[in-house]
């Protein structure tokens, strides 16, 4: 079994990380760090988790865990591990922003690999550590990943992506407020959004320069869970081309899939899955993709990344099924 930790265990995405590990068959958590918590029960902060009344968080941090999970702010990660020194076979993987990019990625004597699965698989497999993707940036990136590598020419991306209120973090402000976000919508960092800086080096990994822009909207959305995402641009290929790159991009993702029919967020939510569909309309291609912001944006692509970098089946306390109705 697998010692596992989770450092700052109060917010959204530790809440899903706890939840899909405690019916992982190959894990047992050794400890949920939470220095504000520290000694109050679990469930006290994730009511869903009623029936683990003898989980508790702690202040105590094992050096010596086999995985340890990151679920602190952007900027603290590097923080606490400039504070704690965990041991050379302690994997880590963070979900925060402190290693995505290439120029982040090496800390002290730590390497950080990229965590999108269908990108960097191989390398994920025998990586140490893994800076796990932005939410926005694995539901866009799984969406034109294809698009990048088949295209002779790629033309300028205009992205519009609308996520759930949980993608703003537990903490209770005005725009993830019930009263504010009820029958309501907003478009917010348009153009600047962070998540863009891990698309355009993704992006340049597979070309020599970018000469394409690309144009995000982000929107807040009126319900909590979700990201679905819109994209567009011109392409020399016909529909049934493009769906043909697509399914043989994604052969053998397990968690990544094509769909013919028309998608909705529904059939995502609370699964580690990503759905996307593909239409040529004049000399445009529109791609759809939908993802749970919480899981295959967050807590669940983070164990895909850990089963695979400890030799586990990928699907390891992930299939879980949508909540439709």
């Amino acid at each position: 079994m697998l010692k596992v930790g989770i450092i700052g265990g109060s917010g959204f995405v530790a809440g899903e990380l706890i939840r899909c590990l405690l019916h992982h068959p190959e894990v047992k958590i050794d400890f949920v760090y939470s220095h504000t918590n520290a000694g109050e029960p679990i469930n006290k902060i994730h009511q869903d988790l009623f029936a683990y009344p003898d989980l508790k968080f702690t202040d105590k941090v094992n050096l010596n865990a086999d995985v340890v999970f990151l679920c602190l702010g952007h900027g603290n990660s590097m923080k606490f591990l400039e504070q704690h020194q965990f041991s050379a076979k302690t994997k880590i993987i963070d979900l925060s922003n402190d290693f995505r990019l290439e120029n982040d990625a090496n800390f002290s004597d730590r390497k950080f690999i990229y965590g999108l699965v269908e990108l960097n698989k191989h390398k994920i497999e025998t990586a140490q550590n893994i800076a796990s993707p932005g939410c926005f940036a694995t539901a866009i990136q799984l969406a034109v990943l294809p698009l990048i590598k088949y295209s002779a020419v790629l033309n300028d991306l205009h992205i519009s992506a609308i996520t759930g209120s949980t993608g703003a973090g537990q903490s209770l402000t005005q725009t993830t407020a019930h009263s504010w976000r009820t029958n309501n919508i907003s478009v917010y960092k348009a153009f600047t959004h962070q998540h863009l800086a891990e698309i355009k080096e993704t992006i340049s990994g597979f070309r020599d320069s970018e000469t394409q822009e690309i144009n995000f909207i982000p929107y807040r959305g009126d319900f909590t869970r979700g990201i679905f995402s819109s994209i567009y641009t011109e392409s020399e290929y016909s529909e049934k081309e493009l769906v043909a790159m697509y399914k043989d991009f994604y052969k053998d993702a397990m968690f990544t899939h094509i769909t013919m029919n028309e998608l909705n967020l529904k059939q995502v939510v609370n699964t580690n899955h990503c759905l996307i569909q593909v239409q040529k309309i004049g000399n445009k291609v529109l791609i759809n993709s939908a993802i749970d912001n919480l899981l295959k944006g967050a807590a669940g692509q983070a164990i895909q990344n850990m089963n695979l970098m400890c030799g586990l089946d990928e699907s390891l306390g992930l299939k879980l099924k949508a909540n439709y109705f």
